[in-house]
């Protein structure tokens, strides 16, 4: 016989099989043994936790003649006729590829007639809600008053898409995600029955990986068998799930706590070179700086998630990373979550979330976890004793100051001190200058600009890994003998080139050596670019200089063209 999928070998066969749904088994249970079936069941809940299951054990259930406290008996030939699919009065119907009119009215003709072999006809619907407008309304009579002998069961993964006149006309179970340590022990009790090997936290990867789906986990376990060989390790769970160890990802968080960028970014490119995937990375951190966060809260929710798998490094990050520094990391982690879909250079963006996370200004703890209730006395003794200590000095401080006004009394009011500029931490998004780009422009050639870039790559590797993160975005737009115009496509990574002189010396330095000259490094944001060019193009012909900090001007035909086909693509030409 050929193999079969585990989900599929170990599809549940009674309500007992059904893992994390015990509400709902029980319900079912109940209403069977007391001969209190509905007419009608709406299934509702995410994939992979038990629908179709679950309805395929009900038509079982209500049809078997040896039922047993609510459960078939999985002897009789009706039950092994389901089990086996081939009972014409059990109907699966896919609803995203019979979702006509026509489809249902012929279930809705077909209903009237009485079952040949079982006692009642079951009519499974997966995927209702894919069903049109025209076929919800064919099948509401019939919904509502079915014949005696018929039995809907509809099964549904968005139950908003379902019309309320639908939800109204039957009993609606919502099946909810399973939870992590039930999986696991699923998992364990298959692999013991298959006589396979295994190491637990393989088991526990996997079961994070398939998010409350019981399928999921057993299609990941699948791959992991066929991968190790009918043994399951932990290296083969992460390499087919695409997820991190977390000692790697504790290690990760710990160049955050140290603001370790060097550190950081070797992490980062041994994740990559391993193949891990950008988005299940990210994931994981956010999950980590989660628990690390809840640790501090809520430790046994925390051991609970992770099925026991705290170990003491976890337990020092969550000791020594504030609550607001992990919040800060989390809606970072978030915001680059959501960047990843649209761009085909993930590496980068890892790069520029790395730089940043290892260069937050990280807070302090100001309560440990898991310290013991009772102190030791000195140590309950030693904050009131700091604070007394740092009152009188603040006491001793405003008595000088009143002693020194009381002696100046009769002498002229001193003039008040001009408060110092703040210095801005932060600045807003940079526009390109003309007054810098135009000297550039006035002497660039094609054969300087080639000349940079064929060497652009060489001059990078001469950066430190740092650097290197924060120019990998950057391209030569125009150039002359003494002067560059570089571009970048993210304003995050200009604001840092911009303010770290001792990168751009590095630069130069670098053309130095490569070039054999120093051209002056001006760097403009990617999407200002077409319009300081077309700017310059209308100054230099009508022989006016521009302001300095003057916001280019480009033409509304020119904007447009640029807005359809971007600016890489559109050259201007004067006629």
């Amino acid at each position: 016989m050929a193999y079969q999928a585990l989900y599929r070998t170990w599809r549940p066969q009674k309500f007992a099989d059904i893992v994390g749904q015990e509400t709902i088994t029980k319900t079912l249970r109940n209403a069977l043994i007391a001969q209190q079936t509905s007419h009608a069941y709406l299934f509702t809940g995410p994939r992979g936790t038990g629908k179709t299951s679950a309805a395929k054990i009900l038509a079982k259930a209500i049809n078997c003649p040896n039922l047993k406290n609510g459960e078939p008996c999985n002897e009789c030939e009706t039950c092994k006729a389901i089990t086996a699919g081939t009972l014409n009065d059990v109907i699966e119907i896919d609803a995203a590829s019979n979702n006509g009119v026509d489809e249902i009215r012929d279930i809705r003709d077909k209903a009237k007639y009485a079952p040949t072999a079982a006692k009642y006809k079951v009519y499974i619907i997966d995927e209702v809600h894919m069903l049109s407008t025209g076929a919800f309304n064919a099948l509401l009579k019939t919904l509502e008053e079915p014949p005696e002998h018929v039995l809907f069961i509809l099964a549904t993964t968005e139950p908003h898409k379902v019309p309320l006149t639908i939800i109204s006309r039957t009993q609606r179970f919502d099946f909810r995600r399973i939870n992590s340590q039930d999986i696991y022990q699923r998992m364990v009790y298959i692999l013991q029955e298959k006589e396979v090997t295994f190491e637990p936290e393989a088991l526990k990867a996997i079961a994070k990986a398939a998010e409350g789906g019981m399928r999921d986990a057993l299609s990941i376990l699948d791959q992991v068998l066929s991968f190790s060989d009918n043994h399951v390790t932990l290296d083969n769970a992460l390499q087919v799930t695409g997820s991190t160890t977390r000692a790697l990802l504790a290690d990760y968080m710990q160049t955050i706590q140290d603001q370790a960028t060097a550190k950081a970014l070797e992490i980062l490119q041994q994740l990559l070179a391993a193949g891990k995937d950008a988005s299940r990375f990210i994931e994981d951190l956010i999950e980590y700086s989660r628990d690390l966060l809840l640790y501090q809260k809520a430790p046994e929710m925390v051991t609970e998630i992770e099925m026991g798998s705290v170990d003491d490094h976890f337990k020092a990050l969550s000791q020594s990373l504030a609550a607001t520094t992990l919040y800060e990391v989390i809606d970072i982690l978030n915001d680059m979550q959501q960047q990843l879909r649209f761009t085909n250079h993930p590496d980068i963006y890892l790069e520029v979330v790395t730089v940043k996370l290892t260069q937050l200004k990280v807070a302090a703890v100001t309560a440990q976890v898991d310290q013991p209730e009772v102190q030791s006395k000195a140590t309950s003794q030693a904050a009131p004793e700091a604070t007394v200590a740092a009152l009188q000095a603040q006491v001793k401080q405003l008595t000088q100051a009143v002693d020194q006004l009381q002696s100046s009394e009769g002498q002229a009011a001193p003039v008040a001190a001009t408060p110092r500029p703040v210095k801005r931490t932060t600045t807003p998004a940079r526009h390109a200058n003309p007054a810098a780009v135009y000297p550039v422009l006035d002497h660039a050639t094609k054969e300087n600009l080639q000349q940079l870039k064929g060497v652009w790559q060489d001059l990078l590797q001469t950066l430190s890994v740092q650097y290197r993160a924060l120019m990998h975005a950057s391209e030569p737009v125009a150039a002359s003998h003494d002067g560059v115009v570089v571009s970048f496509d993210n304003d995050f990574l200009l604001e840092r080139a911009s303010n770290n002189p001792e990168m751009v010396d590095g630069l130069e330095n670098g053309l130095d050596r490569l070039v054999g000259y120093t051209p002056k490094i001006i760097f403009v944001p990617q999407d200002d670019w077409p319009k300081v060019r077309q700017a310059y193009i209308e100054e230099h012909h009508r022989g006016k200089q521009p302001k300095a900090d003057e916001k280019p001007q480009v033409t509304p035909v020119v904007e447009k063209a640029t807005e359809l086909f971007g600016s890489a693509n559109i050259e201007v030409k004067d006629d």
